[in-house]
């Protein structure tokens, strides 16, 4: 079953993730939470820290969490719920995308598992 999925851009949104289930792999840190609204709608957003490299490497590490986030948040992501992917240094930007996705498919297993 896939799910419409927007963008999240309030820092509270953010700071609301920060405090609810992460789980990190080599290539990302996932954090999520289930929200309380009846929303069928899943909301994602990216960050990346200056520890990634300049705004060349930080803006690369996000275009590839946006696009794994494009490709299964909609099929193993769950309804309700907030995530905030978060680029690592020297690995998100690097990191073979096939690995990235597989990163991306663990940590929400294991967060839906908790």
């Amino acid at each position: 079953m896939t799910h419409a999925i927007k963008t999240l851009r309030k820092r509270p949104d953010f700071l609301a993730c920060a405090r609810a289930r992460k789980h990190g792999t080599k290539g990302m840190m996932v954090q999520a939470r289930a929200r309380e609204d009846a929303s069928d709608m899943i909301r994602v957003g990216f960050t990346c820290s200056k520890k990634v490299g300049n705004a060349v490497a930080r803006n690369r590490a996000k275009r590839r969490l946006r696009e794994v986030a494009r490709l299964f948040l909609p099929t193993h992501g769950r309804a309700g719920w907030d995530y905030v992917l978060i680029g690592r240094h020297g690995a998100t930007a690097d990191r073979p995308f096939g690995a990235l996705q597989d990163d991306l498919i663990y940590a929400l297993k294991k967060l839906h598992d908790q």
